[in-house]
């Protein structure tokens, strides 16, 4: 293990990226306009208490759009080298932002065939720590195959 070696994967695995910021200010004034509709018409027939719940509607689905665009920057970092594999979280949801596992001892388990909830994860020592959660499945499921192989690379002994 004293050899560094070379990288033998470095995958940067980021989220699905949501619609453009034009195409969700569009959408947005799109419903604005229609509850606008909707709340002149109650108010005009005396049922006022409704508009409020039509403002809320916007100003949620605002909300929801400005989350969907902050999860769309995370991103995680697998590098793997002979000597170790390391995982970076950017921005880290909380605690550390960095992992690093001797690629040695590392197993990577994920559900064959993936279905909606299987989960990528890697475990090491009897501590796992789940990679790839904002991926698709499918996704999920070939990079677990490239990190197998890559790790079957960095465990052989005759390492070209």
């Amino acid at each position: 293990m004293s050899q560094s070696g070379g990288v033998l994967l470095d995958a940067v695995l980021r989220p699905s990226p949501p619609l453009a910021p034009r195409t969700l200010g569009i959408i947005l004034m799109v419903v604005a306009a229609i509850n606008v509709a909707f709340a002149v018409s109650f108010v005009a027939r005396g049922a006022w208490p409704i508009a409020p719940f039509l403002g809320l509607d916007v100003v949620l689905l605002a909300w929801a759009f400005r989350q969907s665009r902050t999860a769309a920057e995370r991103e995680e970092r697998v590098t793997l080298t002979p000597a170790l594999l390391r995982v970076e979280r950017k921005p880290a949801p909380k605690g550390p932002r960095e992992f690093v596992f001797n690629p040695y001892w590392v197993k990577v388990e994920m559900d064959d065939p993936p279905e909606h909830g299987s989960q990528l994860t890697l475990w090491s020592h009897g501590k796992g720590l789940r990679i790839g959660a904002f991926l698709a499945p499918g996704e999920r499921a070939l990079f677990a195959q490239r990190l197998r192989s890559a790790l079957r690379l960095a465990k052989s002994p005759m390492r070209a």
